[in-house]
């Protein structure tokens, strides 16, 4: 069921004309820090692959990708291909057929389509991120140097954030450099009777920047914190990026990121997922032979950032998509305007 919620006495900061122009000046000044801060290099990236390569993200498992014929390829008679969920696995890919060296890797728009996805006040149908992925030595495979690369990404959304006020004044400020690092098992020992995401507003509720590590297998009490592919993160060194939201008055999440299975992370978690049969996908079997570069990558939101950044109370405040009637006339009807 779609939701939308406004909250009381919500007005916007900017008008129409003012978002548009601070959307494009954080796309900017983010994109910048964020690949000096990182060593990253901006490359193109597909919108979408064929199923046979075993790139597209399979997400939970269940959602389903939008796919077409291509006449001009395969008489469209073919596999076609299928609009990517995320290039979480393309990445990586990229970095071994470009030859990237230990320390240094890319970044790139990820535009994609996820049409089983509920709508609300931060999801749409339309995910629009930048994808950065990084190469690393094998003795880089730790909970230290995913932290320390977390704290440089929170560091970049902050500086963002202030050189923004910078140009729009009335903009409020908000967000803590100060991360409160927990795993996913310490949360629910904490809050038993809480939901994983009541739990999350629970934790933002108190810390207000928080990075939620060991996201994907099992809980002692037999349930997950959130879904994650079994062939991309390893669970062990993984987690979500989330800030206290003000305008919502919730935690918003901004990022999944996380150090990437090698070869023995992604024997155990395709046994343990129930996912043996993709061992024999192009891209698994080349990572099982260890012929791919260990990695650290992440998705992090574009529109979600601007609307934190700009404290939105809709995401489509920010982005361009398609919405329900019930969304369309609750926004309308609170005076939110949606691109």
């Amino acid at each position: 069921m779609n939701q939308v919620w406004i909250p009381e006495g919500y007005e916007s900061c900017l008008g129409l004309y003012d978002t548009q122009k601070a959307i494009g000046l954080i796309k900017n000044l983010f994109q910048q820090k964020l690949c000096l801060a990182l060593h990253l290099k901006r490359v193109t990236a597909p919108l979408f692959v064929t199923p046979s390569s075993g790139l597209n993200d399979d997400l939970n498992g269940v959602e389903r990708p939008v796919g077409f014929d291509i006449p001009a390829v395969d008489g469209g008679g073919g596999e076609g291909a299928q609009v990517v969920h995320s290039l979480a696995k393309w990445k990586r890919m990229a970095l071994y057929r470009y030859d990237f060296y230990p320390g240094n890797g890319l970044l790139t728009d990820m535009n994609a389509i996820r049409r089983d996805e509920e709508i609300d006040n931060l999801h749409s149908v339309y995910v629009d991120q930048w994808d950065w992925e990084k190469v690393i030595l094998p003795e880089q495979r730790t909970l230290a140097y995913l932290q320390e690369t977390v704290k440089k990404i929170v560091g970049v959304i902050c500086n963002t954030m202030e050189e923004l006020q910078y140009y729009f004044p009335q903009l409020p400020g908000g967000l803590s450099r100060d991360i409160t690092f927990v795993t996913a098992q310490e949360l629910e020992d904490r809050w038993p009777d809480l939901s994983p995401k009541e739990r999350e507003d629970a934790l933002l509720g108190e810390c207000r920047t928080a990075f939620i590590m060991q996201i994907g297998g099992k809980l002692r009490s037999g349930q997950r914190h959130d879904g994650r592919a079994p062939d991309y993160d390893d669970w062990t060194l993984n987690g979500d990026l989330l800030f206290w939201d003000d305008v919502l008055r919730r935690s918003i999440e901004l990022s999944s990121m996380g150090i990437r299975v090698d070869p023995a992370a992604l024997d155990r978690q395709l046994t343990e997922a129930g996912c043996d049969n993709r061992r024999s996908l192009t891209f698994h079997k080349m990572l099982l032979e260890g012929k791919l570069p260990l990695t650290i990558g992440g998705g992090i939101g574009q529109s979600r950032l601007c609307m934190l950044l700009l404290h939105k109370a809709h995401i489509g405040e920010v982005q361009v998509s398609v919405w329900d009637k019930e969304t369309l006339a609750a926004c309308r009807d609170a005076g939110i305007e949606l691109l």
